[in-house]
């Protein structure tokens, strides 16, 4: 999705409503898979203040990605804000605004939304996802889901690193 903006760059507040649908592509990112199978919505302004154009904006969606215990498929809603200072790239004043990068340079009179909203989107998922609050993940040993029941596996393995401390716990118990 792109947007002109010549109508707002030498008009001090002006303003530019969006209220539109960005199709995300699907993004790997931090041992997650994210699939989106409909356009998130957007819907916000661009404003000019005079030194940069002010990119807000809500967007809103839903996508689909694994939980983080039993990795069933699950649909998640998906709702996040934009706020954004948007430079060109050759108004001359992008070192005075932003200098240390905190803004987006775009070239010409069109701004680009969609990478913008990925990136926003990125910076707004969660560390994991769950299918439930009570999932009880997989079995470690055979890998059986047990939220479908238990699993035939010895719950009496230990790993050998721990061994030291059920030793001393088996003594104090004693």
């Amino acid at each position: 999705m792109t947007i002109d903006v010549s109508a707002i760059l030498k008009e001090t507040g002006g303003r530019i409503d969006i209220d539109d649908n960005v199709m995300l592509s699907d993004t790997d990112f931090l041992g997650g898979t994210y699939h989106f199978s409909e356009p998130v919505r957007i819907k916000g302004h661009i404003s000019n203040n005079g030194k940069s154009l002010i990119l807000k904006a809500l967007c809103e969606g839903s996508m689909t990605t694994q939980c983080a215990r039993c990795a069933k498929s699950i649909n998640v809603p998906v709702s996040f804000e934009i706020d954004e200072n948007l430079i060109r790239e050759d108004s001359g004043e992008a070192e005075d605004i932003a200098p240390d990068g905190d803004a987006v340079i775009f070239g010409g009179a069109e701004i680009d939304m969609t990478d913008i909203l990925a990136d926003s989107f990125l910076m707004n998922i969660e560390g994991k996802y769950l299918c439930s609050e009570d999932c009880k993940g997989l079995c470690p040993i055979c890998g059986k889901d047990l939220n479908e029941g238990e699993c035939d596996c010895s719950k009496d393995n230990i790993d050998p690193r721990w061994s030291a401390l059920l030793d001393i716990m088996n003594k104090d118990n004693n």
